[in-house]
């Protein structure tokens, strides 16, 4: 039988594979609003996609294509919404995937160890620990959910607005 600390920590490695699965999937559609809005082929801006080498490197492109100038607000709002929101998202992946993880010795739950360096004004700062508990995994199934509907949404603007598939 499956001890109850082990069943908690297999959820949440099953739950961050779903998000890096969603993650993953959701932004490559950054692929087709670059291509749409720079007038290229869908190849090209995977070549572009690809060259850029974060998230948030990729975002700023395509909310920068989106508000150059002359672009109609019909094709620039939407994008900049979907963007906007996929940045909120990144939040949640982002420390999901930028941890180590460890068991709290006392109550066996899975806790996040940040593997990130907090510079402060005269010292710094490593590792901050988060417990995962039930909030923290609902906190993934929100996520995870809310990137599907960004997916499906996204989708939506990219064939409204005509860009390459």
């Amino acid at each position: 039988m499956t001890d109850p600390f082990e069943a908690r920590f297999d959820r949440l490695i099953l739950l961050v594979g779903r998000l890096n699965y969603m993650w993953t999937n959701t932004e490559s559609l950054l692929i087709h609003l670059i291509a749409g809005l720079t007038g290229t082929s869908k190849d090209v801006a995977v070549i572009i996609f690809l060259t850029l080498n974060t998230t948030r490197a990729r975002i700023d492109l395509v909310e920068r294509l989106a508000k150059m100038e002359g672009r109609p607000a019909q094709v620039r709002d939407p994008i900049l919404e979907h963007t906007q929101r996929l940045a909120k998202l990144s939040g949640i992946r982002n420390k999901y995937n930028h941890c180590i993880y460890s068991f709290d010795p006392e109550s066996g739950n899975p806790k996040t160890i940040l593997m990130r360096i907090a510079d402060r004004k005269t010292d710094i700062k490593l590792g901050r620990e988060d417990t995962v508990d039930d909030n923290a995994l609902l906190q993934i199934e929100a996520v995870v959910d809310q990137l599907s509907a960004a997916n499906r949404d996204i989708w939506k603007l990219i064939r409204q607005l005509g860009f390459p598939v």
